[in-house]
């Protein structure tokens, strides 16, 4: 966005992206040393060009990098599908994997490990909604008893 509204639609873009101080060409920016053979000995070149240019729009760059050193906000989550599923393994068959991996709701036919771990999955995205949820499943269980 910050390219954008700086943009000046009746330059080049090789215009544009040199007065933003940007690079056109990656490979011209940094470019690799070529070594150069003389009279027996090697020196190296660094290959760039003597001209300097002129960055007329600073401020591009700088609020580019701004940005990249913001820290990224986490957003993990789980599907709703997957959270209603051990859920429902959960209320079913409480901690017996082999039998929850022979329910009928297992549509993906995952193995025991493997509901075992999305469980486990569940339990460190929502520690306290899973506690909740274990709380709420007890009651039932002595009523029934």
């Amino acid at each position: 966005s910050h390219i954008r509204h700086a943009w000046d639609s009746t330059k080049s873009v090789a215009q544009n992206l040199a007065e933003m101080g940007l690079a056109e060409d990656p490979n011209k920016a940094v470019p690799i040393p070529k070594k150069l053979l003389v009279s027996g000995m090697e020196l190296e070149s660094d290959g760039r060009e003597q001209g300097k240019k002129i960055v007329r729009k600073p401020y591009v760059v700088n609020e580019m990098e701004y940005e990249a050193s913001l820290p990224e906000k986490k957003s993990n989550t789980l599907s709703r599908d997957l959270i209603d599923y051990v859920r429902y393994m959960i209320q079913n068959h409480g901690e017996n994997y082999k039998e929850m991996a022979r329910d009928e709701k297992n549509y993906y036919q995952d193995t025991p490990k493997q509901i075992k771990r999305k469980i486990n999955v569940y339990k460190n995205f929502y520690p306290e909604e899973y506690k909740d949820f274990i709380a709420s499943l007890k009651p039932e269980k002595m009523d029934v008893q």
